[in-house]
């Protein structure tokens, strides 16, 4: 299988400085619905839920690791791109099945945040996922960013 990059993936600038205290790293495959777009991703599974529009109505767990973990494996052709407000976040998702499987996320534009849901044999309910206030994203970030 080759390598291919989404036109979303290619603005991305790759960063190591994601790695989790003592989570252990997994190598791990997932897809949209329809199994046309298909990734593999090593990351741990310290996962992010966020309450704003778009992520409440995607229902996305976010899984966020530099580009250079992250590699699509099959179906750039069969992804499209949504954006809106300030138009940093690029919601990628399968044209043919609708499902949004990773994007690049406007929290961390130099990453790529997979959707955990979309993972393989992915038990949701094993997940512990950290709230991100995303109704109220300005000070949700600016409270991230400063570590409190």
């Amino acid at each position: 299988m080759t390598k291919e990059k989404h036109p979303a993936l290619e603005a991305t600038i790759g960063r190591a400085d994601d790695v989790k205290g003592d989570h252990a790293m997994l190598t791990m495959e997932g897809g949209c619905h329809c199994g046309r777009v298909r990734f593999r991703v090593t990351a741990d599974l310290a996962v992010i839920d966020c309450n704003c529009s778009i992520c409440i109505k995607k229902g996305i767990l976010h899984l966020i690791v530099p580009p250079e973990r992250f590699e699509l494996i099959s179906g750039k052709d069969d992804l499209t791109t949504y954006e809106f407000n300030t138009k940093t976040a690029k919601h990628t998702f399968c044209k043919h099945c609708g499902i949004h499987p990773f994007y690049v996320p406007r929290s961390d534009p130099g990453k790529i945040d997979v959707n955990a849901r979309c993972l393989d044999d992915i038990d949701v309910a094993e997940l512990a996922p950290t709230p991100f206030d995303g109704k109220n994203w300005e000070a949700a970030a600016e409270q991230r960013a400063s570590g409190r």
